[in-house]
């Protein structure tokens, strides 16, 4: 039976097992998925693949939708638990043995232990080759278990079409009478699978090149079936920096993560989006344009190397064209831990307000938070290595000099443009530069080193509170 047509209403879907937090790389897959479905004005479905019951865990179900709500990723209709179809699974394998395309296989443990062991002998692959395939149903042993396995085709071969790595074929030889049904009755992944996309009524398969070799026994299920072929596309897997498969000696494999370190959800669909698949030479893709743009011919075959620091840059991007107020409300936790209390509705109002001087140097949440930590401070301030050294030597002096100069202005004229020319007429008179000035003001200031701009500083703080921090550090000098 041939594939589904591109004509057809396309139903793609995001299959992921609740075994773990939802990986980069079944982000990605779920992201491709959704903008497949989006762009072909199809439907994307989210079925749970819950069959494992001893891995399987609710946090691990609802850190797999936090991840895909993070992301903005919507499904349509409910979300599919693939446990609730077992007794469809079951019937499509009994339809399977009426056909003739399955058959029960009574081989035991000990039994099937001794042909892995003559294989490994004979150093050739282990395909199970049992005796009950040919043997007539009267042969079976009264009240002994028994599994159901699929009645492989042994002759020709299956050739796939992939959209993502395009023609493969493998030799039915090759493909054995894998499970269809366990002892006990249960569904294996293989046929519950390939019975739920079918029922839901999937058209393209889009997934981790990890199952290609599965897709053979899949295909195998579905033509005994009957049943309309899905477009396959398999996307190459995602390595660390080192080229190796992504893992946890790479860092974060979580999507939980990425937003735990500060990252923006739309920074990571960004990144996510051209980590193997590009548009020209477009970086930065919004949303709207990935809907519009997205197709599977420009999925490479490669694996993609992730890159933190390519994904640091396009998240100060994003921070950098968020709106302040939304900045101000995902940092102001973190900030207040780092000022050591909860901040008040006041004080974010001022975190906010101190975007525009914050975010264009900072990379991810975090660093806009320590960056504004300075605002909520208590004197005397804690003072980092670097700043320590710019309060030594003549910077009392100096310090004094803009303490007396700055307490001519009164509340109306502490403005960027006011402070700056006080500060500049105290380096001009002292017959210094004007960073031998600032840099100690910017340390009795902030208690660092860095900061944004000295004279937004001022006017952050206000009158009252920078002059309070200068004369503090005048008091220890």
């Amino acid at each position: 039976m041939s594939a589904t047509t591109e004509t057809q209403a396309v139903v793609t879907r995001f299959a992921p097992s609740p075994t773990g937090y939802l990986h980069i790389g079944g982000a990605r897959t779920a992201l491709f998925n959704w903008l497949y479905a989006r762009h072909h004005g199809g439907k994307f479905l989210l079925r749970i693949e819950d069959t494992d019951k001893l891995r399987s865990t609710r946090e691990a179900i609802d850190a797999i939708l936090d991840g895909m709500h993070w992301l903005g990723l919507d499904w349509d209709g409910e979300t599919h638990f693939q446990s609730e179809f077992a007794a469809r699974h079951a019937e499509v394998a009994q339809a399977l043995l009426e056909r003739g395309h399955a058959y029960r296989c009574y081989l035991t443990a000990e039994e099937l232990q001794t042909m892995r062991a003559a294989a490994e002998a004979e150093r050739r692959p282990f395909r199970v080759s049992s005796p009950w395939r040919d043997r007539p149903a009267g042969d079976a042993p009264e009240g002994m278990p028994f599994v159901v396995r699929l009645r492989a085709p042994q002759e020709g071969e299956t050739v796939i079409e992939d959209r993502v790595q395009g023609r493969v074929a493998v030799q039915n030889s090759e493909i054995d009478d894998f499970i269809l049904l366990r002892s006990d009755g249960s569904p294996t992944y293989m046929l519950a699978v390939v019975v739920d996309d079918h029922d839901m009524g999937v058209t393209h398969v889009i997934r981790g090149d990890d199952h290609l070799n599965n897709t053979f026994r899949q295909l195998a299920i579905i033509r005994a079936m009957g049943w309309p072929e899905p477009v396959y596309a398999h996307v190459p897997m995602i390595h660390g920096p080192d080229g190796g498969k992504m893992s946890k000696r790479h860092g974060a494999t979580g999507i939980d993560a990425y937003r735990d370190l500060g990252f923006l959800p739309e920074a990571m669909f960004n990144y996510l989006l051209r980590l193997g698949w590009g548009h020209g030479d477009d970086e930065i893709i919004s949303r709207e344009d990935a809907i519009r743009w997205f197709d599977l011919d420009h999925v490479g075959r490669s694996p993609s190397r992730f890159d933190m620091k390519k994904l640091e840059n396009i998240n100060g991007h994003y921070i950098r064209q968020a709106d302040d107020r939304r900045l101000g409300e995902l940092v102001a936790q973190w900030t207040g831990q780092l000022a050591g209390h909860e901040l008040d509705q006041e004080e974010v109002a001022l975190l906010t307000r101190a975007m525009p001087v914050l975010k264009p140097r900072a990379k991810n949440l975090h660093e806009l938070a320590e960056g504004g930590a300075f605002l909520f401070k208590n004197v005397p301030l804690d003072l980092d290595e670097k700043a320590a050294g710019l309060l030594e030597g003549a910077a009392s002096e100096l310090l004094a000099r803009v303490h007396t100069a700055l307490s001519g202005l009164d509340d109306k004229e502490w403005t960027v443009e006011a402070t700056e020319g006080v500060v500049k007429k105290v380096a001009e008179d002292a017959g210094v530069k004007l960073g031998q000035v600032a840099q100690p003001l910017r340390a009795a200031l902030t208690g660092r080193a860095t900061s944004p701009g000295i004279f937004d500083v001022l006017v952050l703080l206000g009158r009252e509170e920078s002059l309070a921090r200068v004369a503090d550090r005048m008091k220890e000098n």
